[in-house]
């Protein structure tokens, strides 16, 4: 049996912040219409970091951008297809979540929140 290594990048200390996947369902209306769902995939704890804000003039309108970084503990099954939800906002996946060192200790997703 192996003693307890405790490893400090893993402090469960540092995700904090409770955090919902959405994935996309799609449904026909009563006028046989698909529409678009996002129902609840999984819940997870995460660790949030602002990687870039950048700020930006398109057709006469001011856009800001803020993309976050979301360090999460293992999932399987997270693609960039979904959404997360934190306290009502809602983020797009921009890239594909990266196993970090292929370990299958945590995956790290970057978003861009919808504004």
């Amino acid at each position: 049996m192996q003693p307890f290594k405790y490893r400090s990048r893993l402090n469960s200390g540092l995700f904090r912040n409770r955090i919902t996947f959405l994935q996309s369902t799609s449904t026909e209306d009563e006028l046989r219409q698909k529409e678009i769902v996002w129902a609840q995939y999984k819940s997870s704890w995460a660790m949030i970091k602002t990687v870039k804000g950048s700020e930006y003039v398109s057709a006469s309108a001011d856009q800001a951008e803020v993309t976050y970084r979301f360090v999460i503990h293992y999932i399987p099954g997270i693609s960039k297809n979904m959404r997360i939800d934190y306290n009502g906002r809602i983020f797009d996946i921009i890239e594909p979540p990266i196993n970090d060192d292929e370990l299958d200790e945590t995956l790290t997703i970057l978003a861009r929140e919808r504004l």
